[in-house]
């Protein structure tokens, strides 16, 4: 069995970055907390090949937050890829997330492994949905390339986290998001943000994993919306090979 490790992901979720430096998201500085992230990053043995952005990057939808995003990354130089959560505006981001090292492809093959960015984002709503176009676009991805394993990401979570206030917000669709999930083996993984805590789950052949927030993060299981001070901010690492296994851990900065 080849188990080389072919291709290394950092997952960065749920920045929440705003205009200007200062502002917080319920007591933390957001674009603070994401330098620490980034030190955290750059300090790992063997640096990531590619990043996903998977939501959420900002909290006042202005450019210039997306802007903040590109100053953080962009000099990691390593390939990033994107997509909305509920608080990005998408007409700004495709502005000004499209210069290198940030892409805005939302289908690629890497290390073996094919990849398919969703959006979920409704705008005005805290909620997410796969649109029927989107879901068709899936669908048509998942039939031309059907002899990779393919990792599928999102914001919003397709599945229950058993946290009652959160569970109100996930995907509203999600049962049709997972109908098409079920029906292409080739898929290993689904990969979403929007929860800000660590979250891991199976169903039928494939992992569900949720990524804590660069920023604030909830107390798991809660009923009502809790914050957890005790958990740090961090993202999800994940480490694919070449025969379709991979390992994951989450890093706290």
């Amino acid at each position: 069995m080849d188990t080389v490790s072919s291709l290394l992901v950092a997952q960065i979720t749920d920045t929440h970055l705003f205009a200007e430096f200062e502002p917080k998201v319920f007591g933390v500085q957001t674009n603070r907390s994401l330098q620490a992230v980034v030190e955290k990053l750059k300090a790992l043995q063997v640096q990531p090949d590619i990043l996903l952005l998977t939501g959420d990057l900002s909290q006042d939808e202005s450019s210039q937050s997306y802007d903040r995003i590109v100053q953080e990354i962009a000099p990691l130089n390593i390939p990033a890829y994107w997509l909305p959560g509920n608080h990005d505006n998408l007409p700004v981001m495709e502005q000004v997330l499209q210069q290198p090292p940030i892409n805005a492809t939302k289908s690629f093959t890497s290390g073996g492994w094919n990849f398919l960015l969703i959006s979920s984002l409704i705008p005005g709503c805290v909620h997410g949905e796969v649109s029927k176009q989107s879901l068709d676009w899936l669908e048509l991805q998942l039939q031309q390339c059907t002899n990779l394993p393919t990792l599928v990401a999102l914001h919003h979570p397709p599945c229950l986290i058993n946290s009652d206030w959160m569970d109100k917000i996930n995907l509203r669709n999600y049962e049709e998001f997972l109908a098409v999930v079920d029906r292409y083996p080739q898929i290993k993984l689904v990969v979403f943000g929007h929860i800000h805590q660590e979250f891991d789950t199976q169903r039928h052949e494939v992992r569900y994993l949720g990524s804590p927030s660069t920023c604030v993060q909830f107390q798991p299981q809660s009923k009502e919306f809790t914050i957890d001070t005790q958990a740090q901010p961090g993202f999800r690492l994940i480490n694919l090979f070449t025969d379709g296994t991979y390992n994951t851990e989450i890093v706290r900065a």
